[in-house]
């Protein structure tokens, strides 16, 4: 085989600190996530969230891993939204589930209606069913901490 071909889709999922609501122009800060995931060699699918919190579809590069995506991304925001309000934290950790490329258009529709979602259940309770139904084994007492 002369070529290497992957499609590597990843729903990475993280939280303000404290899930406090600090994200407070949210467009801007997907466009600036995007431009980060761009600058990685990641293509940014769907982003979207609440106050609290981010969802992002990934297409990874063979060449990254998860952790070196999520750290960058983490870092670099921070950084920037720290720029803008001072105490701007994002939680330790992270949810990354890999998708098929069969579920992408229905994870898309799920990342773009999260106002929809939260307006039915909290983002401890959203993120604790996501885990729940991806069969990822957590412990309660450090999920959210």
């Amino acid at each position: 085989m002369a070529d290497t071909y992957t499609k590597i889709l990843v729903h990475c999922v993280f939280s303000t600190k404290g899930r406090r609501p600090q994200i407070l122009e949210p467009e801007k800060l997907w466009s600036y996530l995007r431009g980060i995931a761009r600058n990685r060699g990641a293509d940014t699918l769907a982003i979207g969230g609440t106050t609290n919190h981010v969802h992002v579809l990934l297409t990874l590069p063979s060449s990254l891993t998860v952790a070196q995506l999520m750290r960058d991304l983490k870092a670099n925001s921070s950084r920037h939204l720290n720029e803008q309000m001072s105490g701007f934290a994002w939680q330790d950790g992270y949810a990354a589930i890999s998708v098929s490329p069969s579920q992408v258009e229905i994870v898309r529709k799920y990342i773009e209606t999260q106002e929809l979602h939260h307006s039915k259940r909290t983002f401890e309770e959203e993120y604790i069913a996501m885990l729940d139904k991806s069969g990822m084994e957590h412990s309660p007492d450090y999920v959210l901490g």
